[in-house]
């Protein structure tokens, strides 16, 4: 039996200010974007190449909308795995994208913690080969 994680629901304010953050400031593709009636929409945002992705959920209600930003109580959230940090990290802060730190070298690769549109905290990571 073959089974992966194939997506992460992130609770956003808007879809299409998401979309536009992870498209534009990240690199990211839509995948689907699909009209489910009442204003919801089956939104779907992945790295290029990547077999995973994000559901960009529109936040319903207090409770929801008040887990935007916050959905990993402060700790880095998502974890975003490049093949050449130098370029990624460039680009990225080219266009905007704030980083909580400087990179640094970890035993498991080159990191920095950036943040989302919302403030979720992301590592950007080249893994050691």
């Amino acid at each position: 039996m073959s089974r992966s994680i194939a997506l992460t629901t992130l609770v956003v304010d808007d879809y299409d200010r998401a979309i536009d953050f992870y498209v534009r400031k990240l690199g990211f593709e839509v995948r689907q974007d699909v009209g489910l009636g009442e204003g919801k929409r089956w939104v779907v945002v992945q790295p290029v190449g990547s077999n995973s992705g994000i559901l960009l959920a529109k936040a319903q209600g207090a409770e929801q909308v008040a887990r935007i930003g916050n959905q990993a109580g402060g700790r880095v959230f998502l974890f975003l795995h490049t093949d050449d940090f130098a370029r990624d990290y460039a680009r990225m802060t080219s266009v905007g994208v704030h980083f909580r730190e400087t990179p640094r070298q970890e035993p498991y690769g080159t990191v920095a913690v950036f943040e989302d549109l919302y403030g979720n905290g992301w590592d950007l990571i080249e893994p050691r080969a």
